[in-house]
C-alpha cells in the first residue's frame, strides 16, 4: 500500500484534529469531510484554497477506490468491479429494488475461507481491506448514481456479502461500520446494513457488543456438522450448535432476529432429509431462513436446482413452521456470484 494515509479513515472529529494540527482552520474539515463522502478529489474541492488542495494533494489520498469496469445484467444488477491504490482489484453488486437500491461490497482482496461453492477464495487471501476502502465502495457506487449524502443518497441498503469474511477482518470492518453510519457522512443505518460471516463464533459475540447492531446473516448452507465441514472448513473449528447459540446471544443483546443463508446444491443439500433436519434445528427461533440457488462456478464441480425444486424445498420449509424465502436470482449473466469477475480479470491479465 502507498504510504499516504487516506482521509476517509478519519471521522469528523479526528479530521478537524488534523486540519487543526496542519495549521488549517477547524471549519475546514467539515468542507473536506463533506466532499469526500461525496466521491470528490481534493482537486475538486474549489471551496478550498489551491495551496490547501495541493499540500492535501501531496500528503493524502480522497477516494481508494475507482471504478473500472461496469457489467450492467438483463435484470438491472451491475457489476462493478473496483481497483484499489496498490494495483489489487475487488468487485461490488449494485441491485435496484423498488425502494431503491442496494450494494454488495467486499471486506477482503481475496479470501481464506475456502468455501466449496465460492470463486472469492480461489487464490486465497491477499490482504484485508481498509476501513477507508470498503467505505470507498459506498461512496463510489452513491457517486456513481449521482447519490448525495444522507436522505438524498442513491444507496439504501449496504450487504457485506461480497469477497471476503468480515469477521476475518473484524476492527477494520467495525470502524466503517461506525464511518457508513456517521450522520455527518453518507449516513447508512445499521439497521439498513447486513453482515453475512461464515459463522466466526467469538467474532460473533464481539459483534453483538459492539454498538453497531446491524442484521447478523450466518452462511449455514446444511444442518448437518460433516457435511458443512466438506463445503465449509470453518465448520471444522465451530460447530452448528456452537453457530446457534453466538446467534441466540446476538438476539439477547441487540433484539435482531438472525438469518441463516442456505445455498441449494443439487444433491448435496436440497433433499427432503436435509428440509426436516433444517426444521428441527430451527424451528420456534427468532431467525429467517433465506434460501439461495447456487450461482455455478466453473472451477467448482457443484451443480444448482431448477426453479421448481427449489420451490419444492421452501416449500416443505414453510410447511414445516420455518420462516423463509427463495431469494431472487440476479445478475447470472455477469457473473454476479462472489468473486467471479474478479478471477476471470485477474486470468486475463495474467
Amino acid at each position: 500500500m502507498t504510504e499516504k494515509k487516506c482521509l476517509l479513515e478519519y471521522d469528523l472529529a479526528e479530521l478537524k484534529q488534523l486540519i487543526t494540527d496542519i495549521g488549517e482552520k477547524g471549519y475546514r474539515a467539515g468542507q473536506i469531510y463533506k466532499e469526500l463522502h461525496l466521491g470528490q478529489e481534493f482537486a475538486n474541492m474549489t471551496a478550498l484554497s489551491k495551496a490547501l488542495r495541493e499540500r492535501l494533494e501531496s500528503e493524502f489520498i480522497a477516494q481508494p477506490v475507482r471504478i473500472i469496469k461496469s457489467l450492467k445484467s438483463v435484470d438491472g444488477t451491475e457489476k462493478f468491479l473496483f481497483a484499489l491504490c496498490d494495483g489489487n482489484v475487488i468487485e461490488g453488486v449494485l441491485m435496484k429494488y423498488k425502494y431503491g437500491y442496494t450494494l454488495c461490497v467486499s471486506t477482503q482482496v481475496g479470501c481464506r475461507m475456502g468455501c466449496a461453492f465460492c470463486a472469492s477464495g480461489l487464490n486465497g487471501l491477499v490482504r484485508n481491506l481498509t476501513p477507508s476502502e470498503i467505505l470507498g465502495e459506498v461512496i463510489c457506487a452513491n457517486k456513481y448514481l449521482e447519490g448525495g449524502l444522507g436522505e438524498k443518497r442513491k444507496i439504501i441498503n449496504i450487504v457485506m456479502m461480497g469477497s471476503g469474511e468480515p469477521l476475518d477482518n473484524y476492527d477494520n470492518v467495525i470502524k466503517f461500520l461506525k464511518l457508513v453510519s456517521a450522520p455527518d457522512g453518507i449516513n447508512v443505518s445499521p439497521r439498513n446494513i447486513s453482515l453475512s460471516t461464515s459463522g466466526i463464533v467469538p467474532k460473533m459475540y464481539d459483534l453483538a457488543q459492539e454498538n453497531v447492531h446491524v442484521n447478523l446473516t450466518v452462511s449455514l448452507h446444511s444442518p448437518f456438522d460433516d457435511a458443512r465441514q466438506k463445503i465449509m472448513p470453518v465448520a471444522k473449528a465451530y460447530s452448528i450448535k456452537q453457530i446457534l447459540d453466538a446467534c441466540a446471544n446476538y438476539f439477547d443483546k441487540t433484539g435482531r432476529r438472525y438469518i441463516f443463508e442456505y445455498v441449494l446444491i443439487k444433491g448435496d443439500t436440497d433433499t427432503p432429509k436435509h428440509a426436516e433436519a433444517l426444521i428441527k434445528l430451527l424451528k420456534g427461533r427468532p431467525c429467517h431462513v433465506n434460501l439461495i440457488r447456487l450461482n455455478e462456478v466453473k472451477e467448482k464441480d457443484l451443480k444448482t436446482v431448477t426453479d421448481k425444486e427449489a420451490y419444492r424445498f421452501l416449500g416443505l420449509l414453510e410447511k414445516g413452521g420455518l420462516s423463509a424465502t427463495l431469494r431472487r436470482r440476479m445478475g447470472v449473466d455477469i457473473d454476479g456470484a462472489c468473486g467471479q469477475l474478479r478471477q476471470r480479470y485477474l486470468e486475463e491479465n495474467q
